[in-house]
């Protein structure tokens, strides 16, 4: 059954909406600043935006999948960075909610409650050595994205046993004040999420604050929040919530062509208003169509993962990768959609003062992150299609 989005999280999405102005301005800023303008990331965070996805107990709204798309989707029509720091740091709260209970409290339960906000890195880009009571942690972890405005990151780690061979995968919750950064993030999209590289030196992280990995793909979790949406499939949970974005930044491509087709000209032709051509009416009719298909799509992945928690299921590896198809299905479509929206606006969509080519930038470089990469989507589902899931699980091994 389709979920609703509550109307807690409808009144965070109508703030996000009234301040779409600002955030548009912001993303002319931030693409300068190479981060998010701190005026528009605090009015952001004064909506509720960042704390969707934490327990009730700390005053969250224990968000479900399609209440995240809804935040992001919003977010992603003002400015595409914003909306994937969003997602970032939405992943980051889902993640800590399932953590032990004491690194729920050390994150929320302090002075900041909810305004304390979590950055997460997967990759073990690290080395952690086992010392008593926990672990001390050197690395370096590149695209740190909403590192630069969070308090906590989450952060991928080798879990080693006693003779020292690597036995799994964890994530850390260390403080960012304990970590340092390499601000080298000079991209040609997604300018304002400022992914620096964050680095640690010998940091002792305490073991309640580690969360082992391969439990956790496959449901074990520590925490003890009884709430439905901590209980869905690890890792589809996880790129689902770097989809909203996405339909977000569709979206604005959208909003942007349609706003301008009544003074623009069709050049050499005769048309004085785009809005006139039957050719440019088709295009906008079809990306709408598209826009809508892959929202739809994107709700039913949410309702199924929603659902299956409150059913007590966990779904198989073979029907988490028929999710991960579908998500790199919806980032393909929604890529190829700005293209031909970007055709059908005309070259004056690159100018500098343009909005549209920060949107087609944005989304562009989104629409390579690994979690939702269709190519070995496909691939892997293929697959399972035919029965051959041992192979598919060496395309993509953690879905």
């Amino acid at each position: 059954m389709p979920q609703a989005v509550r109307p807690e999280i409808a009144a965070i999405v109508e703030r996000i909406d009234a301040l779409r102005p600002e955030l548009v301005a912001a993303g002319v800023q931030g693409d300068q600043l190479r981060r998010i303008p701190a005026a528009a990331f605090d009015a952001l965070a004064a909506t509720g935006a960042f704390g969707i996805s934490a327990p009730v107990r700390f005053g969250g709204l224990a968000a479900n999948t399609r209440e995240a798309h809804a935040v992001a989707r919003a977010i992603g029509r003002g400015d595409g960075s914003a909306a994937w720091v969003h997602g970032i740091l939405d992943s980051g709260a889902w993640v800590v909610a399932l953590m032990d209970d004491r690194a729920q409290e050390d994150v929320w339960g302090g002075p900041k409650g909810l305004d304390s906000f979590i950055s997460i890195v997967l990759a073990t880009t690290s080395e952690a050595e086992r010392v008593d009571g926990g672990y001390r942690v050197t690395g370096r972890w590149a695209y740190g994205t909403g590192s630069l405005h969070a308090d906590w990151s989450l952060l991928g780690i080798p879990l080693k046993d006693e003779r020292g061979e690597v036995v799994d995968a964890g994530l850390a919750l260390i403080p960012t004040s304990e970590l340092g950064i390499e601000d080298n993030w000079f991209v040609a999209g997604m300018k304002a999420s400022g992914s620096v590289t964050q680095i640690a030196h010998d940091v002792f992280v305490p073991a309640h604050r580690v969360l082992p990995l391969t439990a956790a793909v496959e449901g074990g979790y520590l925490g003890s929040n009884t709430e439905q949406s901590y209980r869905t499939v690890f890792v589809p949970s996880l790129f689902m919530k770097l989809i909203g974005p996405h339909l977000g930044l569709g979206r604005a491509a959208l909003d942007y062509v349609v706003s301008k087709a009544d003074s623009k000209a069709i050049a050499y032709t005769g048309y004085a208003k785009q809005s006139d051509s039957a050719i440019f009416q088709v295009a906008v009719a079809k990306a709408s169509v598209l826009l809508d298909t892959v929202e739809l799509v994107a709700a039913d992945i949410a309702d199924t993962i929603y659902a299956a928690a409150g059913n007590g299921v966990y779904a198989p590896y073979a029907e988490r990768i028929g999710m991960r198809a579908k998500a790199g299905w919806i980032v393909e479509t929604v890529t190829d959609t700005i293209n031909d929206l970007v055709t059908a606006h005309g070259s004056a969509g690159f100018a500098d003062s343009a909005a549209l080519q920060r949107i087609w930038r944005d989304q562009a470089t989104a629409s390579r992150h690994g979690h939702t990469l269709s190519a070995s989507g496909f691939e892997s589902y293929g697959k399972v299609l035919f029965g051959r899931e041992a192979e598919a699980r060496f395309v993509l091994p953690v879905v």
